[in-house]
């Protein structure tokens, strides 16, 4: 099984016409606001914090950079060529590995894992855009990179977020600048339910060991000046339910 040529091509489509300069892509916030503060929930359930780290849907390698300093090797993967040949150029320092793959194609999974061996994984923001028929196959790939070691950080945009996103769409100003691209190439954000996740990934194998609440922070401002977050969750899932001792 492999992605739509649509999906594929509405990622490559938006991919392609996104400025390089950080910050432009409306979810493409800094770390602090983003991976850093997901990295502090993770990290109390890494029992083998020297694993690599895959950032499953990388875009411009931004987090993945950031993971670069915490993890011993990061690899950075996405559908869309484009995005990953904006990582590599944006990784000036050479810090991450970035590589595309389709996340349902388990034959390209299993050879990532062959690659790398057991891995931790940083999913943020792939499954609420995936179409429905990707969507137990991205999970089962997340399943497939962990093996028997690995934790995964999943962080998706909750039910609520899409009326948020219907209300700045529909602004009498007009959608907000960064939000444009996301509409005009058909990426529709917050289309699963929030109940939904859990047997995802259940059905995959997986456990899910924790969860809760975080607001996802945006590059977009209102007119006020505030920054726009919309509401999200996040989970970490494992192999099997046993949490590791503190560490």
């Amino acid at each position: 099984m492999s992605v739509t040529n649509r999906y594929r091509d509405a990622w490559e489509g938006f991919w392609g016409e996104a400025p390089e300069a950080p910050g432009s892509v409306i979810w493409d916030a800094e770390p602090a606001l983003t991976a850093e503060r997901h990295l502090a929930l993770f990290a109390p359930y890494l029992s083998e914090p020297r694993l690599p780290v895959v950032d499953l849907g990388c875009g411009n390698g931004r987090q993945t950079r950031f993971l670069s300093e915490h993890f011993p090797r990061a690899v950075g993967v996405d559908l869309s060529d484009t995005a990953v040949g904006l990582a590599r150029r944006q990784d000036r320092a050479g810090q991450a590995e970035f590589a595309q793959l389709d996340a349902t194609d388990p034959a390209a999974v299993r050879a990532l894992h062959e690659r790398l061996g057991d891995a931790h994984v940083y999913v943020r923001g792939v499954i609420h855009q995936s179409d429905p028929a990707d969507r137990g196959p991205v999970a089962e790939a997340v399943a497939t990179l962990l093996g028997s070691r690995g934790r995964a950080f999943v962080v998706e945009l909750a039910e609520a977020a899409k009326a948020v996103l219907r209300e700045l769409a529909q602004s009498p100003a007009g959608p907000p600048a960064k939000l444009r691209p996301v509409l005009a190439h058909g990426l529709a954000p917050a289309e699963v339910a929030d109940a939904a996740f859990d047997g995802l990934f259940r059905s995959a194998g997986l456990t899910v060991l924790t969860s809760g609440e975080l607001p996802l922070s945006l590059t977009e401002f209102t007119p006020d000046g505030e920054r726009i977050e919309l509401p999200a969750w996040w989970l970490v899932v494992g192999p099997d339910g046993r949490e590791p001792a503190p560490r």
